[in-house]
């Protein structure tokens, strides 16, 4: 009877210890490219703006390229390394770590817990797959991380309230859009119908029996997000490069976020 209990401690002992093994590299700043892919220029670039991104609203975001996922999966590689570098503060786990492993074509937002309700994880996907994966298939990395820093950025500096309001005035636009279309509808089906009757009437010889075949398309609604678009560029801001002394705030992740792969 003892084996069994025997061999499931030994089982999760090996699993334990394969989790534990992952070889992170240090936080030495708020880019850590240990995969060697991202261009001086742009580097300074990102860290100028999660700097200050940080100043302004204390969200710690860091990117991360890693030669290697050492045979786990992005997921958990991500959660593992988020949590050892404590990104974010302790009380607001506001922190955002962008993971890059080329070697493996893998990607992945990961989101600490006090802004999963902010860069969501369908934002979290957009980002990826709209801006990051097309310039990774181009095996432009620098680029391709640049334009993923600008939308999680952009996602993050939007005003809580602003993006509140949006469905309020999309709503009151719309009232308003409808109360100037309907008589027009109105109309339209008043002719419809009297030019069905007439036609009727005249049988199939008469002069407006005919259909043009056209179709009223009525422009009605919101506008719509293209996931193949991009937010900026991968443009320099010309920033200096992050000293030391570099560390995160205590903060933690409970695997919220997005993944990709090219």
């Amino acid at each position: 009877m003892p084996v069994v209990p025997l061999a499931a401690v030994l089982l999760l002992s090996f699993v334990c210890g394969l989790a534990w093994a992952l070889d992170f590299p240090p936080l030495s700043g708020r880019v850590v490219d240990d995969a060697n892919v991202i261009s001086p220029v742009v580097r300074t670039s990102i860290e100028q703006k999660s700097k200050e991104l940080e100043e302004k609203s204390g969200i710690q975001l860091v990117v991360a390229t890693v030669k290697s996922l050492q045979g786990s999966d992005i997921e958990t590689f991500a959660n593992q390394l988020f949590r050892a570098w404590k990104l974010g503060e302790a009380k607001k786990n506001n922190g955002v770590l962008l993971l890059v492993a080329p070697a493996e074509h893998k990607v992945r937002i990961e989101v600490g817990y006090g802004l999963e309700g902010t860069l969501t994880d369908a934002l979290s996907q957009v980002i990826i797959a709209g801006s990051m994966v097309p310039r990774f298939k181009a095996n432009d990395y620098s680029d391709g991380i640049a334009r993923g820093v600008d939308g999680i950025i952009s996602v993050l500096s939007t005003d809580s309230n602003e993006w509140q309001a949006k469905p309020k005035v999309r709503s009151e636009d719309e009232e308003s859009l409808f109360d100037v279309l309907l008589p027009i509808l109105l109309f339209l089906v008043v002719v419809f119908i009297f030019r069905n009757m007439v036609g009727n009437a005249r049988g199939p010889s008469g002069t407006l029996t005919g259909r043009r075949g056209r179709t009223v398309f009525i422009p009605y609604g919101g506008p719509s997000w293209d996931s193949g678009s991009g937010w900026g560029g991968g443009s320099s801001w010309g920033g200096s490069s992050d000293g030391g002394g570099f560390s995160g705030g205590g903060g933690s992740s409970g695997g919220g976020g997005a993944s990709g792969s090219w």
